[in-house]
């Protein structure tokens, strides 16, 4: 096993995950296969397609990673409440059957019909910024991973996030939405046998008890956890319809094989990501006085495990940059019309996104939870959207929509400066997570307040005119 204590396996690895994705990828493929996924026949996906392609998407390396974190730190509490995000599977299935119903094709469609071009407008950039902070977390989880397994050496993982952008760019380019969903299949196969057997190390070991794990309160004690658990029950509405991986391949196939597809995802990534949690839970459980969850890690497994763990992480980050490059070229491009549609301009909105997630490299944060808060915060201004609007049918003026989305960002930017003297000042010098809790109540008040009062302005005003 002293061989998978060397870095040169993580190199080799990657390189062979790479090669197996050039491989899958179609080398020829048209504008329907680029931004809708179908096959050279002109087929949709299927159903356990769909089902792999989702799971390896929402269990990105980023994700993994807050799970650990969070279960290190928080207990069992910390686990739950990350991976209480993947009940989005559940909220949007139910958003994308909504949309169907209506005939939409996107939330855009739906948007656009309803509150025009500034609805539409104010979406596709909480969904930009979205995308490219999947390209920039994916790419800093990387670059941890690296920089940790070679120690001192000079750029190290600089040299990984580069050349994992360039692998990811390159053979996603190649085939757009469909080089995604072909890779996603063996790249899902990849991350369950490495994970299975790290997670079989780790239950297997003389130090771990299952009750223990149960009432772990971690590092940091329990509280912290079950305040994020109730943020993550406020954002999980509207959490799914500001993810564009998930929305897109939610009209790739028929009603029934997408709604299996959510189904079975939910399921099977909420086990994965639970699962993590519980390798940071048991590092918490292990851990001496200011001894940090890696460190604790590298005393928990031999040199095989840790490499199984760090494989699983970088397959995750690999199949969640393609999925997002892919979104980021039917954004451009068919969302946003910024050029017609063809395989040349996907690509080159591909080279502009990856290029945006890159520079937020330049902020120099490691805070991979902060990402997550920010545009699930920002995602809240659809939460009375999508209740009152799309599931009620009540009709919604366009400057509640704008009150409800400027609340959003407002709230987005208070965490992201959370510890800015003005934002202490306000919500107080709590923990950052019981001011983001306060942030997301805000956030909603106002806009079910905004959203509610417009509706009824505006059926006051029909019923008048009658």
């Amino acid at each position: 096993m002293t061989l998978f204590a060397s870095p040169y396996a993580l190199v080799a690895f990657v390189l062979t995950v790479s090669a197996l994705s050039f491989w899958l990828s179609p080398r020829r493929v048209d504008a329907e296969g680029f931004f809708g996924g179908a096959d050279a026949a002109g087929r949709a996906p299927g159903m356990w397609t769909l089902t792999f392609s989702q799971v390896t998407t929402w269990i990105f390396a980023r994700s993994l990673m807050n799970a650990a974190i969070l279960g290190f730190y928080f207990g069992m509490p910390g686990a739950l409440a990350y991976t209480a995000y993947y009940l989005s599977f559940i909220t949007g299935m139910w958003i994308v059957g909504c949309l169907r119903a209506r005939g939409a094709r996107s939330v855009q469609d739906w948007l656009r019909e309803d509150y025009g071009r500034l609805g539409v407008a104010c979406y596709n950039a909480v969904v930009a910024l979205r995308l490219m902070s999947e390209v920039f977390a994916n790419l800093l989880v990387v670059g941890v991973i690296f920089g940790a397994a070679f120690g001192d050496a000079p750029y190290a993982a600089e040299g990984a996030m580069v050349a994992m952008a360039l692998i990811g760019l390159s053979y996603s380019a190649m085939g757009g939405l469909r080089a995604s969903l072909r890779t996603d299949m063996v790249q899902m196969a990849l991350f369950a046998i490495v994970f299975a057997v790290a997670f079989y190390a780790m239950v297997s070991a003389p130090g771990f008890f299952p009750t223990a794990v149960i009432v772990s309160s971690g590092v940091s004690g329990v509280g912290p956890g079950w305040v994020l658990l109730a943020v993550a029950l406020l954002q999980v509405l509207s959490y799914p319809a500001h993810d564009p991986v998930m929305m897109d391949r939610g009209f790739l196939a028929d009603a029934r094989t997408t709604r299996n597809s959510f189904l079975f995802a939910f399921w099977i990534s909420a086990l994965f990501i639970l699962g993590f949690g519980i390798f940071g839970i048991q590092a918490g459980i292990l851990a001496g006085d200011g001894e940090a969850m890696q460190d604790v890690w590298a005393r928990m497994f031999g040199p095989f495990v840790l490499f199984c763990l760090s494989a699983s992480l970088i397959v995750s980050a690999l199949s969640t940059l393609d999925s997002a490059l892919a979104s980021s070229a039917r954004l451009a491009v068919v969302e946003l019309g910024l050029g017609a549609k063809t395989v040349a301009n996907g690509r080159i909105a591909m080279v502009v996104f990856m290029l945006g997630g890159v520079l937020f490299l330049l902020a120099e944060t490691e805070d991979l939870f902060a990402a997550v808060a920010v545009s699930g915060t920002a995602s809240m201004f659809l939460a009375p959207v999508i209740l009152i609007g799309l599931f009620l049918g009540r009709p919604i003026p366009l400057w509640s929509y704008v009150v409800s989305f400027v609340a959003a960002m407002a709230g987005a930017a208070a965490y992201f400066f959370q510890a800015s003297p003005a934002v202490i000042a306000v919500l107080g010098e709590g923990h950052k997570y019981e001011r983001l809790l306060v942030i997301c109540l805000a956030v909603l008040v106002v806009g079910f307040l905004a959203c509610l009062w417009g509706s009824f302005l505006q059926r006051s005003r029909a019923a008048g005119a009658l």
